[in-house]
């Protein structure tokens, strides 16, 4: 997922740390557990709220890598266009997965009207940079940490794909800007191969299974050029 350039990314919150009967006193002694299950209900409407807010991120960046693929094409870039286009590719998988967990609560999502700038490749590679570091190092482990808390399961399996995909994105964004810097955009991948369950990305096919979700490799999708 990347963050969009145009509007601020979803603000985190602090930590809801739920209570035991060794931590609260009134509930040990009383027994009454509503306290605690109102920590516990304001927990996943917490969790709900940031599934929304990485859902419509998520869709943003997909949208965004699809149009930054196009410049970079244009630009003569056609390596680091096949990129951005298998990194929107992700970005789809990714909201799908956050859509699918919202909707298995009850929770209808509605459609993301993206907002984005396209610049110059060199400076859409930066973007891209800044917001998979962003995503990476501080907004999914935030999310994470509270669909912990929230006794989610699918919430924590759907951001954990995101989280450990990101990772790999801001490697590839990273290794991008260099050879553009040092015009050997060439020697990047010429093809990609996706997960559909979690979008975790390759340069070369697996030989068995995607080592995130275990989905057999010989259902991944093949990104190639434009």
């Amino acid at each position: 997922m990347a963050c969009n350039n145009t509007q601020a990314p979803p603000k985190m919150r602090e930590p809801i740390v739920i209570a035991t009967p060794y931590d609260s006193p009134s509930i040990s002694n009383s027994g009454d557990k509503g306290s605690a299950d109102e920590i516990l209900s304001l927990a996943k409407e917490k969790t709900t709220d940031d599934l929304l807010a990485a859902f419509r991120s998520e869709s943003t960046a997909a949208a965004k890598y699809a149009a930054f693929s196009k410049r970079a094409d244009k630009d003569g870039y056609h390596q680091v266009a096949l990129l951005f286009k298998a990194a929107s590719t992700t970005e789809i998988i990714h909201a799908s997965n956050h859509n699918a967990v919202l909707d298995e609560s009850g929770v209808k999502v509605a459609p993301v009207n993206p907002e984005y700038t396209v610049k110059t490749t060199r400076e859409n590679l930066q973007e891209a940079i800044k917001c998979e570091r962003y995503e990476a190092s501080t907004m999914y482990p935030e999310l994470l940490k509270d669909a912990e808390e929230s006794g989610s399961q699918l919430a924590v399996l759907s951001l954990t794909y995101a989280l450990k995909v990101e990772k790999k994105y801001q490697r590839l964004y990273e290794n991008a800007l260099i050879a553009t810097d040092n015009l050997r955009t060439k020697e990047l991948a010429s093809e990609y191969y996706i997960c559909p369950t979690c979008g975790n990305t390759f340069e070369v096919k697996p030989s068995q299974r995607c080592g995130v979700c275990m989905t057999d490799s010989g259902k991944f999708i093949k990104i190639i050029g434009l």
